[in-house]
């Protein structure tokens, strides 16, 4: 392969990891403004979900995290996909690596966007204070959700929307094997 052919790859999947980030950190703002926080209330200086629905809601920041990461992952997976499918092996390499940086930045964007930890607030206010929850995943298995979308929509575009497909008028144009006479 032409160094100038192996340099434009080398920036084509580059532009694929860092397009796949950007979905994450715009993934990222979305989860913060999909939740809402379990306003909790500070007892004995230790923040408390108040409730029994409190402690379930709770857990809707994970599963905000992973709805959002697995719509996200699979309209940029196939949206790079799309744009970079020459080498799809490369192609598939860049999608892991730039999905899994996206699930982080997705997790940090929307953090930093969403209330402090209230543990650490509580420690210093009244008794009866109420706090908003911060923004959390719980275990590590929803990180998967961006990459698993990314994954998809990948496989659809290498199976179904690639223009790099071979027409049935492809196969017509080969060459006969008829004897001339």
């Amino acid at each position: 392969m032409p160094h100038r052919m192996t340099r434009r790859l080398g920036v084509q999947l580059a532009l694929v990891v860092v397009v796949l980030a950007l979905a994450g950190a715009l993934a990222g703002v979305v989860w913060e403004w999909a939740w809402s926080p379990t306003i909790g209330v500070v007892v004995d200086h230790q923040w408390t979900a108040g409730d029994a629905l409190g402690l379930q809601h709770q857990f809707s920041g994970t599963g905000w995290y992973v709805v959002v990461a697995v719509v996200a992952g699979l309209v940029a997976g196939i949206a790079v996909t799309l744009l970079a499918d020459r080498v799809p092996l490369l192609t598939l390499a860049a999608v892991v690596i730039g999905s899994a940086l996206a699930a982080w930045v997705m997790l940090v964007v929307g953090s930093a966007l969403g209330p402090p930890d209230p543990d650490t607030a509580a420690r210093t206010a009244d008794d009866g204070t109420r706090l908003p929850d911060h923004l959390a995943v719980s275990g590590r298995s929803p990180f998967i959700a961006f990459p698993v979308g990314a994954l998809l929509g990948l496989v659809l575009v290498f199976i179904g929307l690639s223009s790099r497909v071979p027409t049935s008028g492809a196969v017509d144009s080969a060459p006969s094997a008829e004897p001339t006479g």
